[in-house]
């Protein structure tokens, strides 16, 4: 009994010891060398509390950035929700280290030109089902019609903890095998679909800049890239050197005033009565002359939470307008019919991009308009 008393007085003298050396091998595995776990990025309550860490990230040297109290001074912020409150505190936080990054995607600077159709898909960490189905469909990297299809994911950081962390290392295992995600450390969120794009085109001008033509959509179109290829090379006179922008175009749209709506823009953020000509954000089509272009205006036009409206903000200050093309149905194909089916591939055959498609219909259709066997006459089946 005395031996297991002081055995007992031996393991109780160095718990405390055993405990510390538990914890740091927890904190070690969790949080990675070098990762700045106080680092927040966009949409944190309290990043005006923390002292400014400077990232570097591929040569571009990144600041944390810090919320502009002077925000609250504007009229009516109090009384505007939480997302509104956050994005003013926030709006002028334009540069965020990147987490996953494609320095070498387009083939360097000099031979990005041998991109023909650069696919920028917008996406959310989750999404992963929806990312693995378009890889193996549209977004398919290929040479098609003698051109080259490259294809790049874009997003932000979602979750906190060990949720954060999962995801993240999900991305991270994509990343490693196919090479196609670009990932900044900034919170994921819709009001931040603005930053999201403004941060590509960045990277676009540092590692792609002379990419002939960029798919710009969610990640949860349905896009016929062989009609894409097809159209583009049909244009006269453009070979991704001139002025393209293309999609459902939007006019005369005035900003939504309801502060209990999505896109809620209050007056003191955007005072015209309407937005400048746009196209939905769902998806858009663009030569790499207007990717620069908008870029350019990007650094003189302040963040709006509409990414879609900001491009045509963009644009508009350029000079420049959208077009309208009737193969880009971002709000979807209907029929008030039950005779009609929604999904009839003969319908999506001839059309370019439409929005919204889940996962399991992206390959259906997909598989069903390049069968070889499928038979159509105009918009039906023969």
């Amino acid at each position: 009994m005395r031996r297991v008393s002081l055995l007992q007085k031996k393991v109780t003298k160095k718990a405390p010891l055993l405990l510390g050396a538990l914890f740091v091998a927890v904190y070690l595995y969790i949080v990675p060398t070098g990762h700045n776990i106080f680092h927040q990025g966009v949409g944190q309550e309290n990043s005006q509390l923390l002292p400014p860490v400077q990232h570097t990230s591929h040569g571009v040297l990144f600041q944390s950035c810090k919320q502009n109290m002077s925000a609250t001074s504007i009229e009516g912020f109090s009384s505007f929700p939480d997302s509104m409150k956050d994005f003013l505190l926030h709006q002028h936080c334009q540069h965020f280290p990147m987490i996953l990054d494609l320095p070498d995607k387009c083939g360097g600077v000099d031979r990005s030109s041998d991109v023909f159709l650069l696919l920028v898909i917008k996406t959310s960490p989750g999404n992963y089902d929806r990312r693995e189905i378009l890889r193996k469909t549209w977004a398919n990297e290929r040479l098609q019609n003698g051109v080259w299809i490259r294809r790049i994911f874009i997003t932000g950081i979602t979750g906190s903890g060990f949720d954060k962390e999962r995801l993240n290392r999900v991305l991270e295992l994509e990343h490693s095998q196919y090479k196609d995600i670009l990932q900044w450390d900034f919170t994921d969120t819709f009001y931040n679909l603005t930053l999201k794009q403004v941060l590509f085109l960045n990277w676009m001008e540092r590692n792609c800049p002379k990419a002939r033509f960029l798919l710009n959509g969610d990640d949860d179109v349905f896009v016929n890239t062989n009609n894409v290829v097809m159209y583009l090379q049909s244009l006269k006179d453009n070979d991704g050197s001139k002025h393209l922008f293309t999609g459902c175009k939007i006019e005369l749209m005035p900003p939504i005033r309801d502060p209990w709506s999505k896109y809620f823009v209050p007056v003191q953020l955007y005072k015209s009565e309407v937005y400048p000509h746009y196209c939905s954000g769902g998806g858009f089509i663009l030569s790499g002359y207007t990717a620069l272009v908008i870029h350019n205006m990007s650094k003189s036009v302040a963040l709006l939470p509409i990414d879609d409206a900001y491009m045509g903000m963009c644009l508009a200050k350029a000079g420049l307008s959208p077009s309208r093309h009737i193969g880009v149905l971002t709000f979807g194909l209907h029929f008030p019919s039950d005779l009609v089916d929604d999904y009839d591939p003969c319908l999506y055959k001839e059309l370019l991009l439409v929005h919204r498609f889940l996962s399991e219909k992206t390959y259906f259709m997909w598989h069903k308009i390049n069968d070889p066997n499928l038979k159509c006459f105009g918009n039906a089946k023969v």
